[in-house]
């Protein structure tokens, strides 16, 4: 199976191209640029240097959420654009699962955080064998105090990943922690195809939804001035 996979759940955008499960390249940019400048560009890139058509791939994958509004909403458009007129199936997956997968390779916990704000990070639990995942808890939003109190109770070698790492090794006082290096903290679109893999079900592309987790800010106002008017 030749799979296309996008990130632009954070600041930064990726784009990875994945044969079975063997990585034939990655574009990675945290320009500062917005996303829908970079994303569909980077797709063309990948496609065009590896003298493949979009037509050629079999399934394209996008990180669903947690994560920033604006990026979720970009990445999954893309996908409907580039997968709809060609029935060509997608799967979407989740932003911190496919986080998780940076550090497969170490045995332990994995507690993949992506800042929140409002004194909260968006975080999944996982246990790594060396080779496979475990989900210990859904993806939820949460506080770092509820997050250290958890952790402590797993009394495992936990391994940060993700941009909320720098926001909980200051707030989280367990101490059996390690960090990542910085090449492996953030997204990478190679994660998003080694969850889409995993999960391994396809769906069409007018089925693919954002997982917010949360209301957004301005949703959040518009409930609070309903309120405040009752």
């Amino acid at each position: 199976m030749l799979l296309l996979a996008l990130d632009c759940s954070a600041k930064a955008a990726s784009v990875a191209l994945v044969k079975d499960d063997q990585l034939l390249a990655q574009y990675y940019q945290n320009s500062g640029l917005t996303h829908s400048r970079t994303l569909l560009p980077m797709v063309e890139n990948i496609l065009s240097n590896n003298e493949l058509s979009i037509s050629d791939v079999d399934c394209v994958a996008v990180s669903k959420g947690p994560g920033s509004f604006t990026g979720l909403r970009i990445g999954i458009s893309t996908v409907k654009g580039l997968c709809w007129g060609r029935d060509i199936p997608c799967r979407g997956v989740s932003t911190l699962e496919s986080m998780a997968y940076n550090l497969i390779h170490q045995e332990g916990l994995i507690c993949c955080v992506m800042d929140a704000r409002r004194n909260q990070v968006y975080n999944a639990l996982f246990l790594s064998d060396g080779k496979n995942l475990t989900r210990l808890c859904d993806d939820r939003a949460i506080s770092t105090s509820e997050l250290d109190a958890e952790l402590k109770r797993h009394q495992k070698t936990t391994y940060l990943v993700g941009d909320g790492t720098d926001l909980c090794s200051r707030e989280l006082t367990y101490e059996n922690i390690v960090l990542p290096s910085q090449q492996l903290k953030m997204q990478s679109a190679y994660g998003v195809a080694m969850a889409a893999i995993a999960a391994g079900t396809n769906i069409p592309a007018s089925e693919l939804t954002p997982s917010y987790l949360r209301l957004s800010q301005a949703e959040r106002e518009r409930l609070e001035r309903i309120n405040n008017h009752k």
